[in-house]
């Protein structure tokens, strides 16, 4: 089966995304992006797979993923259990990280370790337990504390030993064939175009499949129907405008990511985030104010 594209928001203002999700949840496939990822497992036990690998894991799982290798992790537990927090997630761009060793030529060091990443780098527990308060803090880290973290992260990381390639030197993932699967090819206009108006019939012609065919298996494949999906993607790029310090009216705003109606834009923002975009801009700017 082809893995799936993930479309990876990396806020405005900010160098990469650290985030963390439960289980299940709608990013837990067997998927792709063109993101560096750092995962490591804080919770449950099961399988995973990285390119041709499978394995298990348990707590303390650390994993670096390089550019377009497919990865998935499925937690073993009880039908219908939930879980608050699987795992915490840092991901981070080529174009990101080759800029940042250019001019910090002391991270040079760290070129080895995403070279190996290409094929999945599994880290010793010593090396998860020094990388989890770390991350934890950088999941809510603000401002130039993020990057100092970021650098933390990288220097244990560069400087680990005992590391375990997991794909096989042999495999080597080919996003073109990837994006050829008709869905992943829809998946990547949406993300191109995000802002754009596009139906869903736009998109079923890209994909080459009938409207209704396309609907069963856009929802298949994300766990969304497509204007939920569209809607949240949309929704998170406005809380990036939101959050960039400046004074942009929220109607701008509303048409800038994409929205055509001002209501639904209040709508979709209050039921995703439970306040209305005016509100969340107030308490981000007291957050900021503390912080200083």
């Amino acid at each position: 089966m082809e893995p799936d594209l993930e479309v990876v928001q990396i806020r405005s203002g900010e160098s990469f995304t650290a985030w963390a999700h439960g289980y299940p949840y709608h990013t837990v496939r067997w998927h792709f992006h063109p993101e560096y990822e750092l995962h490591l497992v804080t919770e449950t036990t099961g399988r995973y797979f990285i390119g041709d690998f499978i394995g298990e894991f348990q707590p303390g799982n650390l994993v670096l993923t390089g550019p377009n290798l497919p990865h998935n992790w499925v937690s073993m537990v009880p039908e219908g259990t939930s879980v608050k927090r699987r795992c915490v997630v840092l991901q981070f761009t080529e174009r990101f990280i080759d800029s940042t060793i250019r001019v910090l030529p002391e991270l040079a060091a760290f070129e080895m370790l995403l070279a190996e990443s290409r094929h999945g780098v599994l880290f010793t527990p010593e090396t998860a337990k020094k990388v989890q308060p770390i991350f934890l803090e950088l999941l809510e880290a603000q401002g130039t504390r993020r990057i100092m973290l970021f650098m933390t992260l990288v220097d244990v990381l560069a400087r680990s030993s005992g590391r375990e390639l997991l794909a096989s030197s042999n495999y080597l993932p080919d996003p073109s064939g990837f994006m050829s699967a008709a869905t992943n090819r829809a998946l990547a206009y949406i993300r191109e175009n995000l802002t754009e108006p596009f139906t869903e019939a736009d998109l079923a012609e890209i994909a080459g499949m009938s409207r209704s065919a396309f609907s069963r298996s856009f929802r298949r494949h994300t766990g969304f129907s497509l204007v939920r999906y569209v809607n949240r993607l949309r929704i998170n790029l406005a809380c990036q405008l939101l959050m960039n310090g400046e004074d942009r009216p929220i109607t701008e705003i509303c048409y800038a990511v994409g929205f055509n109606n001002l209501s639904n834009f209040n709508r979709q923002f209050l039921a995703q985030k439970g306040m209305p975009p005016s509100r969340f801009r107030a308490l981000h700017g007291e957050n900021i104010m503390l912080a200083a």
